[in-house]
């Protein structure tokens, strides 16, 4: 079985989409499949070879994006063997899959925040429907990351049931404790000493970043030693979260960083007192499940596909709930014991997700669509 897969997103800085096709590229070469990777960038292709396993065949011709998105969004041409050659499966890991010929198409949808909030999302993100929906009537197979997004795909675009397969993320392994006192020691140094809060990801409006500063400003006055740490790149709508914190009153206990490598996120998320994740809407949600691997308390609000991920590890508030955030991010601080055994259940929550079951899963998928 030759199976192509859309190595796209792993170009450029590592999101959390970035993670799952490389977690999904370097677990599927096996006797029996052959693996070929291609790029949709008129620049990053080339790049891709020194970025995946030897044994993973890459093309590396360049395919310019928006000309080839808006080609996709009208019609079933060109096909995707023009660059990979014949193919049994091809794999869309990021929303969109190429037309094929004859090859089955899969397609993974991380959420739906494209129909569900367009006022959240970039004018690239919302060509997302069209394509979707012009990729389920070619006879795509729709692959989701949670059953709280098959729900929707299902709802929304009427498919068959029996045409989505939910086969859920992995998650990071339990670090040692010596590693993790180890990674927070250096967390809590990169932060001057101080007990902080943590929120990580990518800036976008969806992440309600001023929320949380909201909820920082009222949680202030009582734990006076308490920094708000902001970690990840902008986005989009980045304004707004430095506007939020210009006006805030404890602004100088707010601290951006920008950027982060994966140490540096490592040491982060460890020395953190709680992770915060004051999402509006989620269709899986990895960073939380990384915080729970070091050990870290997660306060979340509950929305999308983070009851169905979370379960009972994480404290609870409502989305964009400035009062009720700050009171779960409350709790953490001031009960202990609590936060500590909402961790203790997220490290037998971790065990739910596993990648190497996640990649014998999409296997079994695509050995089921094969033509």
């Amino acid at each position: 079985m030759r199976v192509a897969i859309d190595a796209t997103p792993l170009l450029g800085r590592r999101t959390g989409i970035g993670v799952c096709t490389e977690q999904l590229l370097t677990r599927l070469t096996r006797p029996g499949i052959e693996v070929v990777a291609f790029a949709v960038s008129a620049r990053g292709a080339r790049s891709l070879r020194s970025l995946l396993p030897s044994e993973v065949d890459v093309v590396g011709h360049p395919m310019a994006a928006r000309p080839l998105r808006a080609a996709w969004s009208r019609s079933d041409h060109p096909a995707i063997e023009n660059w990979t050659g014949p193919i049994d499966v091809v794999h869309g890991p990021n929303f969109v899959v190429p037309p094929s010929r004859v090859g089955a198409e899969v397609v993974t949808v991380h959420d739906l925040t494209c129909i569900r909030f367009p006022q959240l999302c970039t004018a690239d993100t919302l060509q997302i429907p069209t394509l979707l929906r012009r990729a389920i009537a070619r006879g795509a197979w729709v692959h989701t990351v949670s059953q709280f997004v098959a729900d929707e795909v299902i709802d929304i675009f009427s498919i068959d049931p029996n045409r989505v397969r939910v086969v859920h993320n992995g998650a990071p392994t339990i670090r040692p404790a010596e590693e993790r006192d180890r990674l927070a020691d250096a967390g809590r140094s990169l932060v001057g000493g101080d007990d902080y809060l943590l929120s990580l990801g990518t800036i976008e409006p969806r992440k309600d970043v001023p929320g949380l500063i909201a909820a920082f400003d009222l949680l202030a006055p009582s734990h006076p030693q308490l920094s708000l740490v902001i970690a990840g790149p902008d986005g989009w709508g980045a304004d707004a979260v430095g506007a939020a914190i210009g006006s805030s009153p404890n602004r100088s206990r707010i601290h951006r960083t920008g950027w982060i490598d994966n140490l540096r996120r490592d040491q982060l998320l460890a020395g953190a007192s709680a992770f915060i994740y004051p999402s509006v809407y989620e269709g899986f949600g990895l960073p939380p499940l990384e915080a729970l691997a070091l050990g870290t308390a997660v306060v979340a609000t509950r929305v999308g596909a983070l009851p169905e991920v979370l379960a009972e590890s994480a404290g609870w508030a409502e989305p964009g709930n400035p009062e009720s955030l700050a009171s779960a991010i409350d709790e953490v601080l001031r009960d202990p014991s609590t936060a500590a055994h909402r961790t203790r259940l997220g490290e037998k929550r971790l065990a739910q997700f596993d990648w190497g079951r996640s990649v014998e899963a999409l296997v079994d998928l695509y050995a089921d669509v094969a033509r």
